[in-house]
C-alpha cells in the first residue's frame, strides 16, 4: 500500500528564510527517485535545484513558478511503493489540485521515519542527500486550545491599533514581521491563511494594499468636502509616498530574490558600519607593461584584475587589520587568517560578489582562473551558496563600466572594500617631465572601527606603490 509523504522545502543555510518557484522539474503523476531534483529555486543568494529525499509517485506540487515559499512550507507529495501505470502518468486527478498558497493544502499523512528503500536523509542543497538521520521538531504547546505554529513569536503593537489578541502570533519568517513592522501593522490583528492560522508574507501585503486603499478614499473624501479640484494627501502619508501609489503607468519591480538580497545588505552595511573612504591616483603604465610581457611569455593570459587581486593579498600582509569582522555582541575586532577575496560582477540577474577562496594562497595565474570561472557561472546562475558568502575583502572594479572613481559600500560584514576606477591616458609629470601616462584611480572605503586613517593610507599607498612599480609587489613574495 502506497504511503503518501509530504517534502517541505528544506533550510537551504547561510540564514535563508524563503525560496522564489523559478520552475518545476516534474509534474503531478511523474514516477521520482531518491535524490532527483525536483524544483528549480531562486533564494537571495543564488539559483538552486532541489532533490527529494522520497522516491515514487509525484500526487501534488504547492506553489507555482514565481511563487516565493518559506522555509519549512510543502513543495510537493510523494506516494512511496506506489508507481505510475505502464505507458502513462498517474492521473492529476487523483490527487490534491496544486494550490499557489502551500500552506492552505490538506496535510497528507506523514512518516516520520521513512524506509530507506523509498526515501534518503535530509536534504543539504548543493551536496545531494544522505543516510536517514534523526529529526527534531520542536513544538510549542496548544495555546486556549488551539495549534500553533512552532516558530510562531508574538507581534509588536502599532501606535493606533487595536489592542492585543491573547495568545502568540504566528509568523515564520523574519521578513513578514519586518514587513510589517516597516508598514506599521500589528500582526495581532491578522487572520492568517496557512496551516494553523500562519501568517504569510501575501497576508501582509494584502493588509498593506487595503490600508492604502482606505487612506486614498479617505482623503479623497476629505479633499471633495473642502475644495473642489485641490488633491488631498491622507494624514500621515507624503506628497511623494501617494504619488507613487496613484501615479498611472508607474511599474513597480519586486525587491526579492538576488536583487532584494543585495539591498538588504547594501542597507544594513549603510546603518551598521561608520564607513570612510580614501584614494589616490596612481601611474599603472608600468603595470600595464608587466602585464604585457607576462602574456608574451606564453601560457595562461593573466587578465588585470587578477594582477590586482595578487597585489590586494600582499597589501592585506602587511595591514591585517582590513582583512577583519567586528564582532559587536562582543565588541571585538576579529583578525581574520585567511583572505578570502570577493568580486563584484554585474549579471543580467544583478549583482553578484563571487568569492575566490584562500586567495592570498594562489598565484596570479590561479587568481585568473577562478576569477574567470566565477563569473561565468554567476552569468549563467549557476553559483552556490558557498561561493556567494564567506568574503573578507571585496575588490570593485567599477573602471569596467567607463567611470574614474566611486566610495563603494562596504560588503557587510567585512571591513573593507578597494574600488579601481578606469586607466586612462592623462598627462602625468613622470621623472621631472610632463608625459601622457595610462593613470587609474583607486579608492579604499573602511570600516572606522577597525582602524584608523593611518593604516587605511598605508594600505593604498602601498597598492599604489605596487601599480607604479611592479617589482616592488616582488619583493613581498
Amino acid at each position: 500500500m502506497a504511503q503518501v509523504l509530504e517534502f517541505k522545502l528544506p533550510d537551504l543555510g547561510e540564514g535563508l528564510t524563503e525560496a522564489e518557484i523559478v520552475r518545476w522539474l516534474v509534474s503531478v503523476g511523474d514516477v521520482v527517485a531518491v535524490d532527483q531534483p525536483v524544483v528549480e529555486v531562486e533564494t537571495a543568494k543564488a539559483m538552486v535545484e532541489v532533490p527529494c529525499p522520497y522516491g515514487g509517485v509525484v500526487t501534488a506540487r504547492y506553489g507555482e513558478e514565481g511563487t516565493e515559499l518559506p522555509v519549512g512550507a510543502p513543495l510537493l507529495t510523494v506516494a512511496v511503493g506506489a508507481s505510475a501505470p505502464a505507458g502513462e502518468s498517474a492521473p492529476a486527478a487523483a490527487a490534491p489540485a496544486p494550490d499557489p498558497v502551500a500552506d492552505s493544502a490538506p496535510t497528507p499523512a506523514r512518516d516520520p521515519a521513512p524506509s530507506r528503500e523509498g526515501a534518503s536523509g535530509n536534504v543539504l542543497v548543493g551536496y545531494g542527500t544522505g543516510a536517514p538521520v534523526a529529526r527534531r521538531r520542536r513544538v510549542r504547546p496548544p495555546v486556549n486550545g488551539a495549534r500553533t505554529a512552532p516558530s510562531a513569536v508574538r507581534g509588536g503593537g502599532a501606535a493606533g491599533a487595536p489592542g492585543p489578541v491573547p495568545g502568540p502570533v504566528a509568523v515564520v519568517s523574519p521578513l513578514v514581521r519586518r514587513l510589517a513592522r516597516e508598514h506599521g501593522l500589528d500582526l495581532r490583528t491578522l487572520t492568517g491563511s496557512g496551516r494553523d492560522g500562519l501568517i504569510l508574507r501575501c497576508d501582509v501585503e494584502r493588509a498593506i494594499r487595503e490600508g492604502v486603499t482606505a487612506s486614498q478614499t479617505e482623503g479623497a473624501t476629505v479633499a471633495t468636502a473642502s475644495t473642489v479640484g485641490t488633491a488631498s494627501t491622507p494624514a500621515g502619508t507624503s506628497t511623494a509616498a501617494t504619488a507613487s501609489t496613484t501615479r498611472s503607468g508607474a511599474t513597480r519591480v519586486a525587491l526579492r530574490g538576488v536583487r532584494g538580497a543585495v539591498a538588504e545588505k547594501l542597507t544594513r552595511s549603510r546603518h551598521e558600519i561608520p564607513d570612510a573612504t580614501c584614494w589616490v591616483d596612481a601611474d599603472a603604465t608600468e603595470l600595464l607593461a608587466a602585464r604585457a610581457a607576462m602574456n608574451a611569455a606564453g601560457g595562461p593570459k593573466v587578465s588585470l584584475i587578477a594582477l590586482f587581486a595578487r597585489i590586494c593579498t600582499a597589501a592585506l600582509a602587511r595591514h591585517p587589520e582590513l582583512n577583519s569582522t567586528v564582532d559587536t555582541a562582543a565588541r571585538e575586532i576579529v583578525l581574520l587568517p585567511e583572505v578570502h577575496l570577493g568580486f563584484a560582477a554585474q549579471t543580467d540577474r544583478g549583482l553578484v560578489v563571487p568569492v575566490v577562496r584562500d586567495a592570498h594562497t594562489r598565484s596570479a595565474e590561479s587568481l585568473g582562473a577562478e576569477f574567470a570561472r566565477l563569473t561565468e557561472a554567476g552569468r549563467s546562475g549557476a553559483l552556490t551558496p558557498r561561493e556567494l558568502t564567506g568574503g573578507t575583502f571585496t575588490l570593485n572594479n567599477y573602471g569596467v563600466f567607463g567611470v574614474d572613481g566611486s566610495t563603494p559600500i562596504i560588503n557587510h560584514p567585512e571591513a573593507a572594500m578597494l574600488g579601481i576606477g578606469r586607466i586612462a591616458a592623462k598627462p602625468w609629470v613622470h621623472q621631472g617631465e610632463l608625459a601622457v601616462r595610462q593613470v587609474v584611480q583607486l579608492s579604499l572605503t573602511f570600516d572606522h572601527r577597525v582602524c584608523d586613517g593611518g593604516t587605511a593610507g598605508g594600505f593604498l599607498r602601498y597598492v599604489a606603490d605596487c601599480v607604479e612599480q611592479p617589482a616592488v609587489l616582488l619583493r613581498a613574495l
